[in-house]
């Protein structure tokens, strides 16, 4: 029980095997896209998931441990020490392949490692961890994910009125368009109603996404000078590839669920069949328990280490790197998830006549 926290080492891997990408050459370059998205899923396709959750003895030592907030504060250092790295790796003379493994890897780091973590902390009520989800955020040009996830995407999930949250029939790559704009717009529009509440202008340094975007565009501008422009260029390119990643998290989320309308104002309360959970081992400790997220949109100040295996929610066939890859394939895709859909609906309205 002492060094149960020692299991979310896991996550160390992806840094190491972006450090071996950017220390080699030809196809170890690719080496993080094959193991977040090749070995994982394999391990995970043949492992049964564990429903698992603590016992309540278990879950008051594990809250008062430390060493699990401790262990998700490295991971800050270590994102923004990979990012240097990248920006001297991708500087030096190399093939066209080597160059686009490292911008994959960089790429993949911050998508699965670097807003991962940001969401974590982003959700953790002191300044500090808000302030270190918000660098770790800038690693990937996405900081306004911290405003829209927390006061939009957590209110309006799995309804209309939320980007981030993937229709029925809706493909990814038409999603990712409809959620990386909505998801822009909404954060300058809950910034600005933020300001107006307190009667402060809107345009001034008291508007936090407008701060996003300078700091955001100091950052490009001196990576552009110290390095070069092309760095620049694959800097952002590795940015855009970790936003993607995130985005199709976002769809596989919350795919075809939606809420009820209660009355003209509002929707029935955010409950775990919501969102789509993922007890597969691998994928829970690489990513912080992310994949339990019927239970983190159920309570999203619960810490990772807490969070619950739920038996009504909605449950995807395998992990996140998993359905990730098969959203890629919009009729696999479909065929596989509107089964489960529909399985879910017959379960809900038979509980509904029964009770």
């Amino acid at each position: 029980m002492k060094y149960r926290f020692l299991k979310y080492f896991l996550v160390i891997t992806l840094p190491l095997c972006t450090g071996i990408s950017f220390l080699s050459s030809g196809w170890l370059t690719y080496l993080p896209l094959i193991y977040a998205f090749g070995f994982i899923p394999l391990i995970e396709f043949l492992a049964p998931p564990k429903g698992r959750n603590l016992t309540e003895l278990e879950r008051e030592v594990v809250r008062a441990d430390r060493l699990y907030d401790y262990l998700i504060y490295s991971m800050v250092p270590i994102q923004v020490g990979m990012l240097i790295w990248f920006l001297f790796s991708v500087s030096e003379p190399i093939s066209n392949l080597d160059l686009g493994g490292r911008i994959s890897a960089m790429g993949v780091l911050c998508g699965v490692f670097g807003i991962n973590i940001a969401h974590e902390l982003g959700h953790r009520p002191k300044k500090r961890e808000q302030n270190m989800a918000k660098l770790l955020l800038l690693t990937s040009l996405y900081m306004h994910f911290f405003i829209e996830h927390n006061r939009g995407h957590h209110k309006n999930v799995s309804t209309p009125e939320d980007p981030a949250s993937a229709r029925k029939w809706e493909v990814v790559c038409f999603f990712w368009v409809r959620s990386v704009l909505g998801c822009f717009i909404g954060a300058w529009q809950l910034e600005a109603q933020r300001l107006k509440r307190k009667k402060q202008r809107v345009f001034s340094f008291q508007n936090e996404m407008l701060r996003f975007q300078l700091i955001q565009a100091a950052l490009l501008l001196s990576v552009g000078l110290v390095f070069s422009w092309s760095v620049m260029f694959y800097f952002f390119l590795a940015a855009l590839m970790g936003a993607l990643l995130l985005e199709t998290v976002n769809y596989i989320e919350h795919y075809g669920l939606s809420r009820k309308k209660v009355n003209e104002h509002r929707y029935e309360n955010v409950s775990p069949q919501h969102s789509w959970n993922s007890n597969h081992t691998v994928g829970r400790l690489l990513l912080f328990e992310l994949s339990r997220h019927s239970d983190h949109h159920h309570q999203a100040a619960k810490p990772y280490q807490e969070l619950d295996h739920i038996d009504t929610a909605p449950q995807m066939p395998t992990g996140y790197p998993g359905m990730m890859l098969l959203a890629l394939v919009p009729p696999l895709w479909f065929f596989v998830m509107h089964r489960r859909i529909s399985s879910m609906k017959n379960t809900q309205n038979k509980a509904v006549k029964f009770a």
